[in-house]
């Protein structure tokens, strides 16, 4: 599969959990409301996200070669699984009432604005990185490909 496609599929996942997660929680009103309220951020998070699936499947792409360090793919992973978890801390205050956590829902559902920006912050910081990496993949291919 193409990395374009890994990350659009990644966007619809996203999307879709959200819409789940939301609807099975609160209801459908509320998940509309939610969405009315904060489209700008959560389609902006999971464009972010996406983005970053689409990344790291053409950094595994790019570093598939005998003489390739795994290295690269391990950091680039779990950099992007941390900013995917970061990016959908603020769904947490849609799942914690299920817990019995009201006390730390009020509070999250009080800086859930905050936490939108957060998690865009962790998001671009995983595009940032993970695009570095491929970039110095991709070098360090082509200057392999010279060599032999």
């Amino acid at each position: 599969m193409r990395p374009v496609l890994y990350g659009v599929v990644a966007f619809a996942l996203l999307l879709g959990v959200y819409a789940v997660v939301l609807t099975l929680v609160s209801g459908e009103q509320f998940l509309r409301a939610q969405f009315a309220q904060f489209w700008y951020f959560v389609l902006a998070l999971a464009v972010g996200f996406g983005v970053q699936v689409g990344l790291y499947a053409r950094l595994r792409q790019v570093t598939r070669h005998d003489n390739s360090s795994g290295k690269v793919v391990a950091v680039s992973g779990g950099t992007s699984t941390a900013a995917m978890i970061s990016c959908c801390a603020h769904y947490m205050a849609n799942v914690l009432p299920v817990l019995g956590a009201t006390g730390l829902v009020a509070l999250v559902a009080q800086y859930q604005t905050e936490l939108f920006w957060v998690g865009l912050a962790f998001s671009l910081a995983g595009i940032v990185y993970v695009g570095h990496k491929l970039a110095a993949a991709t070098r360090h291919m082509a200057q392999m490909g010279q060599r032999t």
